[in-house]
């Protein structure tokens, strides 16, 4: 398999000049990858996660969304992780960022994968189509709609589960006591440090990052499922800020 080409993120090393709102653009596209791996805790481990839960709840014909599919790293997962003889799916690719869709699809094709997969551009906060899904990945993309706009969002997922169908969710979180919040954040900037990320990196990052990222608590999130109609629901990962969600319809 022919490996795409990643460069390094750099993208907020821009002492001196105005910091814009963070968008999913040409340069951020081109370091996405390393960008992840440096600035998520436990990004590989989180995939692997992700596609063993999907493996559990996958059903043959159906289809495996992941919404804000990105680079496709959470496509090439769960083909690697579900078997076609056990169960055969489409794999469905959903993001707002035609950059993304392109390096997606590059990815995607050089892989060779076993299942069929279909890459669609789309505005989350212009409604979501989703259809006869027994499982729908959604990692680290909800904190990016607008809150006005989770509700529906979510809701059309549950809609388009099948009965039994899983969402498999990963957010950042905030706490409710500011003293753990404070000491989570920190802690966190730190594992950027240990990662090469300079101080002006971080803030900038965080700048840019601030009117466009809007975590939830945990307990938010809990509660908008809860809202939509979804009756189990378990953490399955937790790192500081970082929480991983399983929903069951």
């Amino acid at each position: 398999m022919k490996k795409i080409e990643t460069h390094k993120d750099n993208v907020f090393a821009i002492e001196g000049k105005g910091v814009e709102d963070f968008s999913f653009n040409k340069q951020v596209v081109s370091v996405f990858d390393d960008m992840v791996e440096r600035s998520v805790p436990f990004y590989g481990e989180m995939q692997r996660m992700t596609a063993e839960l999907a493996a559990d709840f996958a059903t043959e014909g159906s289809n495996l969304y992941d919404i804000g599919c990105s680079t496709a790293t959470t496509m090439l997962a769960l083909d690697k992780a579900i078997n076609p003889e056990r169960a055969h799916v489409t794999l469905q690719g959903i993001d707002n960022s035609a950059e993304m869709l392109k390096r997606a699809e590059k990815k995607l094709a050089d892989a060779g994968l076993r299942h069929p997969f279909r890459l669609l551009e789309s505005d989350l906060h212009k409604g979501l189509m989703i259809e006869n899904a027994s499982v729908v990945t959604m990692l680290l993309t909800l904190q990016f709609i607008r809150p006005l706009h989770r509700e529906r969002v979510v809701r059309d997922i549950f809609n388009g589960l099948n009965e039994n169908g899983a969402l498999i969710l990963v957010e950042k979180v905030t706490s409710e006591d500011t003293i753990f919040n404070r000491l989570f954040i920190d802690h966190y900037y730190e594992y950027k440090r240990r990662n090469g990320y300079s101080e002006m990196e971080i803030a900038n990052k965080r700048e840019a990052l601030e009117n466009v990222l809007i975590p939830y608590r945990m307990e938010e999130n809990f509660e908008l499922l809860r809202l939509v109609g979804f009756r189990h629901m378990e953490v399955f990962f937790r790192w500081y800020n970082f929480c991983g969600i399983i929903a069951l319809k």
